[in-house]
């Protein structure tokens, strides 16, 4: 070859080099898409965009019509199936719901939850499921969490909110709302006060523990299940939170859970109590079958670590995410407080004091704007499915036993063509029917509370909760955003306000008297 020849071809190189350089760039920067590099795959993308990541899957997702193929590096076994088509969730989580158990990869990410309610499959999860159905559908249960709900806000919430509205010191809303979901769901499950919410706002660790569990689980999902397990190994990054958190989680639940046992050993239980702690034991038995050489212990540590999770994460998030809303809707917090006047029969001057379940099914418009909320903001973000066989999709893709499917709920809320043209407005209209009552949207449209048989259990209590918390603050109180502040949401299981949401109170008895 003479040295025109390979001057010739140097050029050629060089040129294809530089289209395609520019190509993938000018591709890069018009499109949401992740370019799966050789090797890498698309790694790369993931990773630069992991601080954002719900926006990030939101965007490719609305590029490919809801459903996107995702490959990750060679040999990682990263490869996923990203969907938010509500045909495919309804297949996944409904029509098809044998083929998609949690599996043993779920198992080992959310191995902290033991063998809780979120985290098996056949026997013993419907062992979970029936038991806290019975409970929750028993009458006594309605009258344990009005009590519940009544001590906590008086006691707790209450004093914390007045104390800084005298101060006219700012808060953090989202603090305030974990500290109190977290204490109600102690003394619900457990019988306990760890009385995070108090004056000074105590440093509760179990509490503060929550927060570091949601935030690793999804770089679970992102990273290759060797780079975790190392860490996990090394006791180094994400890791290691998650494993001081599992410590945190153990010192608290133990002694709550042998105290209980202690004071039950010295009490006669007749069939018409009611209590959670024997209604577990009992379950446990049943799954153990009589062997006393289970751990009843261990069992009933997975067993309310599961359902605090779920009591404590799902609801504070939801109510914040709603008071960022409203601060952004001043009308449609306008239109609560006077649906709460009337339906209540409060006088203008009057503080709202605690109300019973009875009288929160009245407050529809309130409902409709926590539904608004929980489209945008689900309680849990993202489901994660193997299937056990080969399956065809609604949307068509073939998956084969194995491959890992993301359900983003969260992209779902955002997509044009399941809310129409006007999805990213906040509208609780849109959950009020003609004759004003609430409209109620299939559960595969609107997976706040997950859908098919693992369909949320407690989702008529969250609604409860909310609404008590929601009224008391809106009509005894006005709350202003603290300016200066970036509101975004956490890269984590459980969208939180990423460094919570810093508000001015004002108690409005005292605005009205002056």
């Amino acid at each position: 070859m003479d040295v025109l020849e390979f001057s010739f071809s140097l050029l050629i190189i060089i040129m294809f080099f530089s289209y395609s350089t520019w190509y993938i760039t000018k591709r890069w920067l018009k499109s949401s898409i992740p370019t799966n590099w050789p090797l890498l795959g698309m790694l790369p993308g993931l990773i630069r965009n992991a601080h954002r990541i719900h926006e990030f899957v939101t965007a490719f997702l609305g590029e490919t019509g809801g459903t996107f193929e995702f490959h990750g590096p060679i040999l990682s076994n990263l490869n996923m199936l990203i969907t938010s088509d509500p045909s495919n969730i309804h297949h996944i989580l409904s029509r098809n719901f044998s083929n998609y158990p949690k599996g043993l990869e779920f198992r080992e990410i959310f191995d902290i939850l033991g063998n809780g309610i979120f985290n098996v499959d056949s026997e013993l999860w419907e062992i979970h499921r029936k038991t806290t159905m019975s409970l929750m559908s028993h009458a006594k249960f309605q009258t344990l969490l009005e009590r519940n709900m009544r001590d906590t806000i008086e006691n707790g919430l209450v004093p914390i909110l007045d104390a800084f509205a005298k101060q006219g010191a700012p808060l953090d809303l989202q603090d305030v709302f974990q500290r109190f979901t977290f204490d109600a769901i102690s003394k619900l499950l457990l019988d306990h006060d760890p009385r995070s919410l108090s004056i000074g706002l105590p440093y509760v660790p179990c509490e503060k523990a929550f927060n570091d569990v949601v935030d690793a689980l999804l770089y679970r999902h992102i990273l290759p299940q060797s780079c975790w397990k190392l860490q996990k190994w090394l006791r180094i990054g994400k890791e290691k939170k998650l494993i001081q958190a599992w410590e945190a989680f153990d010192e608290f639940l133990y002694p709550c859970i042998s105290r209980k046992q202690e004071e039950l050993m010295h009490k006669t239980i007749k069939e018409e109590d009611f209590d959670l702690f024997t209604a577990y034991t009992k379950a446990y038995n049943q799954w153990n079958n009589g062997d006393n050489s289970g751990n009843v212990q261990e069992f009933l540590r997975d067993t309310f670590l599961n359902l605090m999770f779920a009591g404590r994460d799902t609801t504070s998030a939801a109510l914040t995410w709603f008071f960022w809303f409203l601060a952004k809707n001043p009308l449609v917090e306008k239109k609560i407080r006077e649906e709460i006047q009337q339906q209540l029969h409060l006088k203008e001057d009057e503080i709202l004091k605690h109300f019973n379940i009875e009288e929160t099914r009245k407050l529809v418009y309130l409902h409709g704007a926590l539904c608004e909320t929980l489209r945008f903001f689900p309680s849990v973000s993202l489901e994660h499915k193997l299937p056990l066989e080969l399956d065809i999709l609604p949307s068509g893709h073939r998956v084969s036993p194995n491959t890992r499917i993301v359900l983003s709920f969260y992209t779902m809320g955002r997509m044009e063509t399941i809310w129409g043209k006007d999805c990213l407005e906040f509208k609780p209209e849109r959950w009020i029917s003609e004759r004003g009552r609430i409209k109620h949207e299939p559960s595969f449209k609107f997976p706040a509370f997950n859908a098919g048989p693992r369909t949320c259990l407690g989702k008529e209590m969250a609604f409860i909760q909310m609404k008590m918390v929601a009224a008391t603050l809106i009509y005894n109180y006005h709350i202003e955003l603290v300016q200066p502040q970036i509101i975004s949401p956490t890269p984590s299981i459980i969208v939180q306000v990423k460094n919570g949401l810093k508000v001015m109170l004002v108690k409005r008895v005292h605005l009205q008297s002056s």
